[in-house]
């Protein structure tokens, strides 16, 4: 073995410049290079074929945008905001940070990261200044010292990198993003429009919600609850203040940002920051390529197109209803890169220089921004520390300090939004170890022996479909012997973490734990790929009958299921809906044998076979997620507001009045409602409702307040200010001249509107205020 081994490092020292041109990054893990350097100048593409991948993924966005009704000039204006006050100003800073370049894609993946972190502080010193009138300046923050310092200077152009992407990685991290793109606009772009247009449209009831989340940045520091003007928004609504800001900077439309722009934009920089940070982490650009393939191609493991699947998911059906979960990856997997660099480095780990001593304040912005862009990403980071520290503690008896320090920053961070925030408040999650799936086991059982099957087919129906991405993680603890390095071990920590948080707690937010350890696992997944594909030492023609053999075999499976996938899951049992994920793994598996049998035989014909199994099998264990997504296109197609029963009406007449009273008021004034209640009727128990301060982009005294975070996680309960909601009530079905005027003086309230589907507003209103607006099915009032 080791003869071998010697041999074949001879021959890629021979052979190192014809290889590079030709791989992504098949290397030897202590070689200092990535895999895929800077090619000699005899050997680089011309110019336009290496911006064409990046072209070409910007190319199939743009069409996808306009194809859901998006605006040419909206997109033209997002696209110059992301540029300039998001991308640009944090690719400034990024480079000032980091000691040591790499790519001009890490430059500008990392940079766009740290621009969403500065546009944060941006946005909340000229909130507090009450400056949001000049909010465009912000970016002169970063762009006057970068041109006054001379040492800054220099930062503005760098003229050579170390290493360049090879072209098939380039245009497999631009693929996994185009596929993405069109993944969108199969599975929410098409089903939603911009704006509802009709009478009968429905949205999933989250995203008015998010609306207005936007629309309260773009007027309050910190934010409020819209739905009940004054009460105070203990939630990570991080997100939405990059929504704002492309709307009072970009001049864009909030819902245009809601619906189509932010979700593509934020959905691909997760993508390339997974392939650079995965590469940078490994030192293997192979697992970066992995890794953005995981996450934009391939889904869960099921063979149903349904909604509401067993256990969640990670992400079907997050990206758009969560912008907070989609915004929150962008952040964390940058975060995740700048972790690992300040982790000391052991013999086997990545050789890419090191950012050096700036990473530390690259921690401290990401893990801030992270603390409230969504509350389950920090608790994870700090998993995978402690295991990492645990780890060296245990093995190398000893304590690492930076892990110790870096630990100290999350922490510090996550208490920091716990307190200033969230103001401690749980959410509704409490421990109950297993308590999120043991329902698919209770009472299950004839006896102890069935009882105890059942249990553990629930738990490998759990891994199979959320952490079979995670595949890859196997072979690098084989290869390692269970002696990982600290990045190692920080990377499975986080992986764990995830999914064990999940099994601790209960209540649906629990699943965002799950989410927040996806890519930690998919970064570690896609290194142990890079180094079962490194031992199989497979030729250019050996690779490319690899990637073929994948492509083929996704296609097929992808084509089987959405031919022959049901639409529901099996009920019959409290397992029932776990029987697909088993029987799908099962017949993959008898599928499995088959093929190792043949193969194995096939190499006493074919000798070169030897040693490249393990390749193969890995790669299509990777994929078998493979129709995930587009099942989830296939339940989506054709109808409106999505196949989810999570839905709420939002007519075309309700929009129009919002809008009319958003043109017609200032951000500072509240609006009064009679409209509380999910459905047109005046008796129910379900307020959530959220569309009047999501359209008007105004405060309501009182809409629907099922999400108010004083109420979690019991979102049926009344109202806790009878008397407010008794005077509000007043004005449309008793209105007095002095209810009005206490409205008015008392509330700031201007505007009253009246839907009439829930009850007519009373005769004697018109008397009292102004009738300034009336579409039949929704009038609006102002108050004299």
């Amino acid at each position: 073995m080791g003869h071998q081994r010697d041999q074949r490092s001879g021959e890629v020292r021979v052979s190192i410049l014809s290889r590079l041109r030709e791989q992504v990054a098949v290397r030897e893990p202590e070689r200092a290079d990535s895999g895929d350097g800077e090619q000699p100048p005899a050997d680089r593409p011309a110019a336009w074929r290496r911006w064409l991948p990046l072209a070409t993924a910007v190319a199939v966005a743009a069409a996808v945008l306009l194809a859901s009704g998006t605006s040419p000039l909206d997109i033209l204006r997002y696209a110059a905001y992301a540029t300039l006050a998001v991308v640009l100003p944090g690719t400034l800073v990024f480079r000032a940070l980091r000691r040591h370049p790499h790519t001009l894609v890490e430059d500008l993946a990392f940079g766009a990261a740290i621009g969403l972190v500065l546009e944060l502080a941006g946005w909340a010193l000229l909130s507090a200044l009450d400056l949001r009138g000049v909010m465009w300046l912000w970016p002169a923050l970063v762009y006057v010292p970068f041109l006054a310092v001379p040492q800054l200077r220099r930062h503005w152009w760098v003229r050579a990198y170390p290493a360049r992407p090879s072209q098939a990685w380039s245009w497999t991290v631009a693929g996994a993003v185009s596929a993405f793109s069109l993944y969108l606009y199969g599975v929410f772009f098409s089903p939603n429009p911009i704006l509802p247009d009709r009478e009968d449209s429905t949205q999933f009831l989250d995203l008015p919600y998010q609306l207005s989340l936007a629309a309260e940045a773009k007027r309050n520091f910190p934010l409020d609850l819209p739905q009940v003007a004054g009460e105070p928004l203990h939630y990570h609504w991080f997100a939405f203040v990059h929504v704002a800001m492309g709307s009072l900077v970009g001049g864009i439309d909030l819902p245009v940002l809601t619906m189509r722009l932010m979700v593509l934009a934020v959905c691909a920089l997760t993508t390339v920051l997974l392939a650079v940070v995965a590469w940078r982490v490994t030192g293997w650009a192979l697992a970066g390529a992995v890794a953005a393939v995981l996450f934009a191609v391939i889904g869960e493991f099921d063979f149903v197109a349904a909604p509401w699947p067993p256990f969640g998911t990670q992400v079907t059906f997050v990206i758009w209803p969560s912008l907070s979960m989609t915004y929150s990856w962008a952040l964390l997997v940058a975060l995740i890169g700048a972790i690992a660099d300040r982790i000391p480095r052991a013999d086997g780990d990545s050789r890419i220089p090191a950012f050096g001593p700036g990473a530390w304040v690259m921690v401290a912005l990401l893990a801030l921004a992270s603390s409230a862009a969504k509350a389950s990403s920090l608790p994870v980071a700090l998993g995978g520390l402690a295991l990492a520290g645990a780890a060296v503690l245990v093995l190398r008896r000893r304590i690492s300090w930076p892990i110790v320090a870096l630990g100290a920053v999350v922490a510090a961070a996550q208490l920091f939004a716990l307190a200033a925030v969230f103001a401690f408040k749980r959410y509704g999650l409490t421990t109950s170890p297993f308590a999120n799936i043991s329902g698919y086991w209770y009472g299950a059982g004839k006896n102890s022996l069935t009882q105890f099957l059942i249990i553990v087919a629930v738990f490998a129906a759990f891994l199979l479909r959320l952490q079979l991405r995670a595949a890859g993680i196997l072979p690098l603890v084989w290869f390692r012997r269970g002696r990982l390095t600290p990045v190692q071990w920080f990377l499975l920590g986080g992986a764990v973490a995830g999914p064990a948080f999940f099994l601790l707690f209960t209540g649906y937010a629990a699943t965002w734990f799950t989410r927040a350890g996806f890519p930690f696992s998919l970064v570690l997944s896609g290194w142990g790929y890079a180094m079962v594909v490194d031992r199989a030492n497979l030729s250019r023609r050996g690779r490319a009958l690899l990637a073929a053999f994948g492509a083929a075999f996704a296609l097929v499976l992808t084509a089987i299921a959405w031919r022959w996938a049901p639409s529901s899951y099996p009920v019959r049992s409290s397992y029932g809906a776990l029987l697909p994920t088993l029987l799908l793994a099962a017949t993959l598996a008898a599928v499995a044998v088959v093929a190792g049998v043949a193969w194995r035989l096939a190499q006493r014909r074919w000798p070169a076979l030897r040693g490249r199994g393990g390749a193969v099998l890995l790669t299509g264990v990777l994929l078998a997620g493979a129709p995930g997504l587009a099942l989830d296109v296939r339940m989506s197609w054709g109808v409106p507001g999505g196949p989810y029963e999570e839905k709420v009406p939002v007519s075309a007449a309700q929009v129009e009045a919002a809008r009319w009273v958003r043109d017609h008021s200032d951000p500072t004034d509240i609006v009064a409602t009679n409209h509380h209640c999910t459905m047109p009727v005046y008796e129910c128990d379900n307020y959530r409702t959220f569309w009047l301060s999501a359209y008007s982009e105004r405060a309501v005294l009182v809409e629907g307040w099922s999400f108010a975070p004083r109420l979690q996680p019991n979102i049926w309960a009344p109202f806790w200010d009878q008397a407010l909601l008794d005077l509000n009530e007043r004005a449309f079905y008793e209105p007095t001249q002095a209810v009005l005027e206490e409205l008015a003086r008392e509330h700031g309230v201007r505007y009253l509107v009246a839907v009439r589907a829930v009850r007519p507003e009373s005769p004697d209103l018109a008397a009292l205020a102004t009738l300034v607006y009336d579409n039949e099915k929704v009038a609006v009032y102002e108050i004299r």
